[in-house]
């Protein structure tokens, strides 16, 4: 009698311990699917940033900022679709230009864009109290500016096509007296986030 109740739990055991390797199993086959169809997000590089006639006393206002940015995309297998991209610039938070950069267009998978841009005239104005804050940073031999790239994009992951995300770039980057991006800076990795 015993062996017969020690057998059923024996059976009973087993079923239970293959219930639980299967669905560890389905899991781990799971987790690999989404670790390799998950798309990463995009990076982006400041290459260059230049403030030329930064000296001049009339301001930013008749002056013009030109940068370069590497957008790379990271993924092995998946596009990415860029809808129209613009560029913002800041000084202390306050926005002093602003420029379209980019019709919408597809970056394939392990690609690299240069994004070029250039802020002037109307676009680029530096008001109020912050003029005098920008000069003596100048005068100091460091100004930072925020550079901000907009977008939004959304995956081509394999065969469908991902939701929208709204994406921000920021790009801190210093430029020294004369208005040429400082060597710590070139090259910097920007921080991007959607929200």
């Amino acid at each position: 009698m015993a062996a017969v109740q020690l057998g059923k739990y024996c059976q009973g055991f087993t079923k239970l311990l293959t219930i639980f390797l299967s669905i560890l199993l389905l899991g781990t086959i799971l987790l690999i699917l989404w670790l390799s169809l998950r798309p990463h997000r995009p990076t982006f590089h400041i290459i260059d940033f230049n403030v030329p006639g930064f000296a001049q006393p009339s301001g930013l206002n008749d002056s013009r900022i030109t940068f370069n940015v590497t957008a790379r995309n990271t993924n092995k297998h998946n596009g990415i679709y860029y809808d129209s991209v613009a560029g913002l610039v800041f000084y202390k938070d306050q926005q002093i230009g602003w420029t379209p950069l980019m019709e919408p267009f597809l970056q394939g998978p392990r690609t690299t864009t240069m994004l070029y841009g250039k802020f002037c005239g109307v676009k680029l104005t530096v008001t109020g109290k912050r003029w005098p804050e920008f000069m003596n940073a100048r005068k100091q031999g460091k100004v930072v500016f925020r550079l901000q790239i907009t977008s939004v994009i959304k995956y081509k992951i394999r065969i469908w096509d991902a939701k929208h995300h709204k994406m921000h770039v920021n790009c801190d980057v210093g430029v020294g007296p004369k208005g040429s991006i400082l060597l710590a800076w070139k090259n910097k990795k920007c921080h991007a986030h959607f929200g």
